[in-house]
């Protein structure tokens, strides 16, 4: 096979074990030093700890998900100085390790927001959702952030209001849950008042300023990552446009290409996730494939059937907006080239991003996205994929 399949694993308190990701068919591993606070360096002596911990399994940790950019760093303010200065640590630690691809982002406060972690399939099966009008009831009416409502179309207010005022103590609770409170990738969980402080830090961070802040990180870590021999891969904004009033500025390919020219740099490069991508439906991902392709550095294969509102939920593999079999074959094109080239990181990780919870995982708590069958599934089906495109190019 071409691209390197691998599997995202949170660590020793992941419900799903190493051993049974080995049966997967995936042979790197994906994974972060999740008990290191946030600006910490990772220490040499941890990354080889989790090394060991999973090439005992018979697996290699291909990918890091992720080194947390700390938000003074996001904010500029505080030691965020510091904070750079440790990120760079880890970035060398980690390269002198032989892990030599960091996927991180740099989206405020929290990495990924959904409505619905239990999105009730017609085959019995749960995905993720996210539905606008159940945001802006949660944002407007839940939260009460303080001019939130300008935020949004009058219909909308007026939808979102009926929302809320047909839903129930418990489903109050259960929204406030979903959007704030330990998602998977989030670093940190909130309380309404806890949430609502840490959105004040950026009352005064517009999209244009976070995104001068985002060019003047990478001028400082990508010198760092290019000597070291890694390459970084920043995520994209999930979903792909500004939500509870924070900017976003990885949601387009113009975000793309020109975070990608701040450091012409190999170790520049991006996680190409059809998913955060595609939620938008101004994306075009295969397109986006073909012109971002010297930069991607990471993979994540998902689908997502969306709207113009902003509305989606994730679907199977082949069953959503996103044409994957044509993302798939502009990545094998670019691998290809990339070989010929005599480039010695040709091959590009790639893993299968979330999958609905199914069979015997329904009744097991797992993090949402991340339970087992659902990943295999697209596993399986990317792995076949894959090989029929490769036989005919």
């Amino acid at each position: 096979m071409s691209l390197e399949q691998t599997w995202r694993w949170y660590g020793p308190n992941d419900p799903i074990s190493l051993q049974e990701i080995r049966q997967t068919g995936a042979t790197g591993i994906v994974s972060a030093l999740h008990q290191i606070p946030n600006g910490e360096v990772w220490s040499i002596d941890e990354i080889k700890k989790r090394i060991s911990e999973i090439e005992a399994a018979g697996l290699t940790w291909s990918v890091v998900e992720s080194v947390p950019v700390h938000e003074d760093i996001k904010k500029q303010t505080g030691n965020y100085k510091v904070y750079i200065e440790n990120y760079k640590q880890s970035i060398k630690n980690l390269g002198e390790c032989g892990i030599e691809t960091i996927c991180y982002n740099f989206m405020p406060i929290l990495d990924w927001s959904r409505t619905d972690l239990e999105f009730n399939f017609t085959d019995g099966s749960n995905a993720l959702k996210f539905d606008m009008v159940t945001f802006a009831a949660f944002d407007i009416y839940i939260l009460k952030r303080q001019n939130a409502d300008e935020d949004y179309s009058v219909e909308m207010v007026t939808r979102a209001k009926e929302k809320f005022d047909s839903m129930s103590e418990a489903e109050i609770e259960k929204i406030t849950r979903n959007v704030i409170a330990g998602l998977p990738g989030a670093e940190e969980s909130y309380t309404l008042e806890s949430f609502q402080k840490v959105l004040d830090g950026y009352k005064e961070i517009d999209a244009s300023k976070l995104k001068k802040h985002l060019h003047e990180f990478l001028q400082e870590i990508i010198p760092v990552a290019e000597q070291a021999g890694v390459r970084m891969a920043i995520h994209p904004d999930d979903p792909p446009r500004a939500l509870l009033g924070l900017p976003r500025v990885v949601s387009t390919i113009e975000d793309a290409l020109e975070l990608t020219k701040v450091v012409d740099s190999v170790s520049n490069g991006i996680t190409l996730c059809t998913g955060s991508f595609g939620a938008g439906h101004f994306n075009d991902l295969p397109e986006m494939t073909k012109i971002l392709a010297p930069r991607i550095n990471f993979v994540h294969l998902r689908n997502v059937t969306r709207d113009e509102e902003g509305n989606f939920f994730e679907n199977y593999l082949f069953d959503g907006d996103i044409d994957i079999p044509a993302v798939m074959k502009a990545l094998l094109i670019e691998e290809k080239e990339r070989k010929e080239s005599g480039r010695k990181d040709w091959q590009i990780p790639m893993r299968p991003d979330h999958g609905n919870k199914m069979l015997d995982d329904l009744p097991k708590k797992t993090n949402p996205g991340y339970s087992l069958y659902g990943r295999m599934k697209g596993l399986a089906e990317l792995r076949g994929l894959e090989l029929g495109i490769s036989k005919n190019l």
